[in-house]
């Protein structure tokens, strides 16, 4: 048992959870922390802003799975953060957030950076905390790792007044939580399992719908296996993108509002939909009340929240992944029911959409097409360990579409959310995370303004990352929304003609390239790639762009719009 204060205390905690890097930005509140940081040496990224710090930790966690830890002072520090937090609770990301706090005496005072931030934060964190006495910290920080990584995961946030970290205790970590009214229930019923089984053998045009509780909880391969026994179609949402093999002909594609005519085509046609770590959001539902009109749906499910919580559930699942899929796939390989033959019509008739209705966006004169971007990114990294992060807009979507993944955690997206400029700092903080894995970040001309000050963290850690931009001088999925549903009445939705972007990365000690010729995409996109540091790529595309299919608000996903190349 040593003496030290409550700052050496928090980071003697962090060693003790495996935290290997942190990112953040000091403050007048938090300095404790950070003057036993400097002391010890302990790796810390400072980000231009507190938002691109979240947004770094939560791109660490999700290329990972560990916690991501991010740091920031009292009030407009930590208040910065707020938009990061809700991101990764959206998207059930586990994180810690430590922030500084005013003096004990001083709060409530509205005292000079003051925000109430765990009252802030209590609709967006999964827990959070106010830490008043110094002699709380080892067990906040057990707890809140135990919390933000255990059950369905989330951002958890640990608001440290000063004089908790400027006072001392004899500390002592402890080894396990006592939270009694926290109860993560890992197993479910077995006999289940037995009825889901049942109702596959007696279906007749069964679907798997694959969200991204099954990245979380790191139960892929079972999913493969399963889908290998029964040779059942799968449709991923954006989040579980990557859970199965895009390369797989039994993938079907991404669901909802931008998925494929097949995905979508399946959903509204099959008679079992059997949901696996998926939330029925309205993008991937579009209407509830239309979504698998004709089908019994199976929902396994950690969170008994999401189970009847927006579509009628038939069947709930409930319990960690890490039990029902291994159990399900043990129990679909006994006796002797022929799943290739029981389903065999079924297949010919969605793989056949999947063939006659692929995704793409047709050339158009004077610009670059967007499939023909990422073919090409995919072609020059496609015998590297590469992780796909986007921001949020038209290029989100086509990438979802166009950018082959076949592994979990290769693909890193603003699900829930939908926050542009999170894919800067994401990609910052994955490549922190991976620095052996190429980092691939999409993003266009709108969402990479909105935190450009991380090319300045990236020139100076030096932080390999390739940046491809999607210019079109426009809000794209604005003008995209406007035109189908707001008489093309295009308010807000135009953007500065004269910047340049690759002068202002090179401006932040980061290569810019520009392309703006079809035949000029794979040599400079090759020279980018070979250069031995970050790099961003400004693309030209055309304004006239939209992404297809799309399905709109209100209506079902069997009445997408697919476009006149579709």
């Amino acid at each position: 048992m040593m003496r030290m204060t409550g700052a050496r205390a928090v980071l003697e905690c962090l060693k003790k959870e495996g935290v290997d890097v942190v990112f953040g930005y000091p403050g007048g509140a938090i300095l404790p922390l950070y003057d036993e940081m400097f002391k010890d040496h302990f790796r810390h990224i400072l980000t231009g802003h507190e938002q691109g710090a979240v947004h770094a930790a939560d791109g660490y966690a999700r290329v990972t799975g560990r916690p991501g830890v991010c740091i920031a002072t009292s009030g407009p520090g930590v208040c910065n953060m707020v938009t990061g937090i809700a991101t990764a609770n959206m998207d059930s990301i586990p994180m810690v957030i430590i922030s500084g706090q005013v003096p004990t005496g001083l709060i409530g005072r509205d005292s000079f950076q003051e925000a109430d931030i765990s009252g802030i934060t209590s609709p967006i964190t999964k827990h959070n905390y106010l830490v008043k006495n110094v002699a709380s910290i080892p067990r906040v920080l057990k707890e809140a790792f135990y919390i933000a990584s255990t059950g369905r995961p989330g951002p958890v946030l640990i608001d440290i007044a000063k004089d908790a970290l400027e006072a001392e205790i004899n500390f002592e970590y402890p080894d396990k939580v006592n939270l009694p009214g926290y109860v993560v229930e890992t197993s479910g019923q077995a006999y289940d399992i037995d009825r889901a089984v049942a109702m596959i053998q007696q279906s007749q045009k069964p679907v798997f719908v694959v969200g991204g509780g099954v990245i979380l909880s790191e139960t892929t391969q079972f999913l493969k296996d399963i889908v290998e026994t029964t040779e059942i179609p799968v449709v991923t949402t954006l989040m579980g993108k990557g859970a199965f093999p895009d390369s797989q002909p039994l993938h079907l594609g991404m669901g909802g509002m931008h998925g494929s005519y097949a995905s979508n085509k399946a959903i509204s046609g099959c008679d079992l939909l059997i949901a696996l770590g998926a939330r029925f959001d309205e993008r991937l539902t579009s209407r509830a009340d239309t979504f698998a009109p004709n089908a019994q749906i199976i929902h396994f499910e950690i969170d008994d929240v999401e189970i009847d919580k927006i579509v009628d559930i038939d069947l709930g699942i409930k319990g960690d992944l890490r039990w029902s899929l291994p159990l399900f796939a043990k129990k679909l390989k006994e006796g002797n029911f022929d799943y290739d033959a029981a389903f065999a019509a079924w297949r010919q008739e969605v793989l056949a959409m999947k063939k006659a209705h692929p995704f793409m966006t047709p050339p158009r004169p004077g610009y670059i097409s967007p499939q023909s971007i990422f073919a090409a990114v995919r072609d020059i990294t496609r015998n590297d360990d590469t992780v796909a992060i986007t921001d949020v807009g038209q290029h989100q979507m086509w990438a979802a579409q166009f950018f082959t993944t076949d592994q979990p955690r290769h693909f890193i997206s603003s699900g829930g959310l939908g926050t542009m400029g999170f894919g800067l700092p994401a990609a910052l903080g994955a490549k922190i995370a991976c620095p052996e894995k190429t980092i691939v970040l999409f993003s266009g001309d709108g969402s990479i303004m909105m935190n450009c000050q991380e090319l300045d963290t990236l020139s100076k850690y030096g932080v390999d990352v390739k940046i491809i931009v999607l210019h079109n001088n426009a809000l794209g999925m604005i003008i995209q929304l406007q035109d189908f549903f707001y008489d093309k009445h295009y308010s807000q939705c135009a953007l500065n003609k004269k910047k340049s972007l690759p002068l202002l990365a090179e401006a932040l000690g980061v290569k810019g390239y520009a392309i703006e010729k079809q035949d000029d995409l794979v040599p400079v996109l090759k020279e980018a790639f070979a250069h031995p540091g970050p790099a961003l790529v400004d693309i030209r595309v055309s304004p006239q762009e939209r992404v297809y299919p799309t399905v709109p608000g209100g209506k079902a996903l069997s009445e997408m719009i697919l476009g006149g190349d579709a």
